[in-house]
């Protein structure tokens, strides 16, 4: 019987632990929007049901002590879910922009760019810099997008989801700055504090994204 023991890292079990927090919250709010109906909710909950597995799946990568190997190969499934999740964030952002039409036609571009993302990390495992620039991109673009609607006043929510962009700009930013293993706050290194950050970014699209 294989027995799965946790990290020696208390920065990388902290970080595991945000994970999972960070996973039951997109977990909660992915089912939230799917039972809302209609097409924006849909792609939105795609984007916060692929954040959960990839946080799901992280929290085992960063808690438990496993071998190289097996930490490359388990990050393969959680790199492809961060790259689709981010096509599903701009395809959201497009069709608040230029309506349902314009995010379709976009759609399967950027769950090809999400795969493409994907055999990127392959090519060149653990180059996270690769993430940085594919996540810097997407919020840039959504960043201009809710904020030309927020100044507009046409999208009802647009204040909240421009907060939210904003939350999570500030998250990747510390995330990319910070160093593993060096803590922020207590066992919280850029990882973990990068999780709670983000948590709060999600609850503020998620309540700019309610009917």
């Amino acid at each position: 019987m294989v027995v799965m023991k946790f990290h020696p890292s208390p920065y990388e079990r902290a970080t595991s632990l945000t994970d999972v927090a960070m996973g039951l919250l997109a977990a909660g709010m992915s089912l939230d929007l799917c039972a809302s109906g209609g097409f924006r909710s849909a792609v939105w909950a795609w984007a916060f049901g692929l954040l959960s597995l990839s946080s799901l799946l992280g929290a085992a990568a960063h808690g438990f002590a496993m071998s190289e190997r097996a930490n490359t190969q388990l990050w393969m499934p959680i790199n492809l879910s961060l790259g689709l999740a981010l096509g599903m964030f701009v395809v959201g952002a497009l069709n608040d922009l230029g309506g349902e039409s314009a995010a379709r036609f976009i759609l399967p571009a950027m769950i090809a760019l999400g795969f493409g993302f994907f055999l990127v990390t392959l090519w060149k495992p653990g180059t996270f810099m690769t993430f940085i620039a594919y996540e810097a991109a997407a919020m840039l673009f959504a960043l201009g997008v809710y904020g030309y609607l927020f100044l507009a006043g046409s999208l009802a929510g647009a204040g909240w989801m421009l907060a939210g962009v904003i939350v999570t700009i500030l998250a990747a930013a510390i995330q990319a700055t910070g160093k593993p293993g060096k803590g922020i706050i207590w066992y919280f290194d850029n990882n973990g504090v990068f999780h709670v950050i983000q948590m709060t970014g999600m609850v503020l699209l998620w309540v700019g994204l309610r009917p």
